[in-house]
């Protein structure tokens, strides 16, 4: 008897020790905070490409001048004697659909201390009224060029302070990064179409249930302008009240797909420039 209670117990700590050593599977939590963050991604990293496009209607022409781009009006100033320090706003009026057929209105505020290639100068952008796809986005954006590295690639220090996507129902999500954006492709040219970098950094906030999280970039995204999402690179999630897990875009290819993993669980999720738990265009 004795002896079949000892392997009854022996079982029953292997079964445990087992279960305990599994990671939980991939649940909703896990998905609508995912979902919470490549949202947030998409949304900052378009306002970027904006930035980058807007910069190069800055850096060539005269001093003032306005540019229809088929959706926006882009209006560039020098307010004093010299050529910069410039002004841009990237006026979306009360609403049109333009890069990657996606829906804005209001506008983005940009200036610019002195050329972008210059070491030391900065790019601040704001948001007055800007909604993306019904959302509203805010927050102040500050890009300083660091230089280059030791590979000779440019490199940008980027902030995100006070950054918030509010929806229809007044739920937010909230973040702020701190990162860099090594340019790989693109940066010498006038054609701000073929930029490439990679980002590093870590970044905070609250997601829509209110919960904290923390990221940290485990290997660098890739950010491409020509790709409406980011195409590679990991991120390492910490939520309160989930258990740690990563979303990883990929190795390269320009799609609308990401995977999340958790120990051996993954599951694919679909990136988009609206949340799943709203409608969407």
């Amino acid at each position: 008897m004795k002896i079949k209670t000892l392997i009854l117990f022996t079982a029953l700590i292997g079964l445990i020790m087992t279960s305990c050593s599994k990671s939980d599977p991939i649940d909703t939590r896990a998905t609508d905070a995912a979902d919470d963050v490549a949202l947030s991604e998409a949304l900052y990293d378009d306002a970027f490409a904006s930035l980058e496009i807007a910069t190069v209607f800055a850096e060539v022409g005269k001093k003032s001048a306005s540019v229809l781009d088929s959706c926006p009006l882009i209006t560039i100033n020098s307010p004093g004697e010299d050529f910069f320090p410039r002004s841009i706003v990237i006026n979306y009026g009360t609403g049109c659909t333009g890069l990657f057929d996606i829906e804005r209105s209001g506008k983005i505020l940009i200036t610019l201390s002195g050329p972008r290639g210059t070491t030391g100068t900065e790019r601040i952008l704001t948001f007055d009224n800007y909604y993306v796809n019904g959302a509203k986005v805010e927050g102040t954006f500050t890009i300083e060029n660091l230089g280059p590295n030791d590979s000779q690639n440019a490199v940008f220090g980027v902030s995100l302070e006070g950054g918030k996507i509010t929806f229809p129902d007044s739920k937010v999500i909230t973040r702020e990064f701190t990162r860099q954006r090594e340019y790989i492709a693109g940066y010498g040219t006038w054609n701000p179409w073929d930029d490439r970098c990679l980002i590093t950094g870590m970044s905070a906030g609250t997601n829509l249930d209110g919960k904290s999280y923390t990221l940290t970039i485990t290997s660098p995204l890739e950010w491409t302008a020509a790709c409406r999402f980011l195409v590679a690179g990991t991120i390492g999630f910490e939520v309160e009240g989930i258990e740690p897990f990563v979303l990883d875009y990929g190795t390269g290819e320009c799609d609308a797909l990401a995977t999340l993993s958790r120990g051996d669980e993954t599951k694919e999720i679909t990136l988009r420039y609206w949340h799943p738990k709203y409608q969407g265009n």
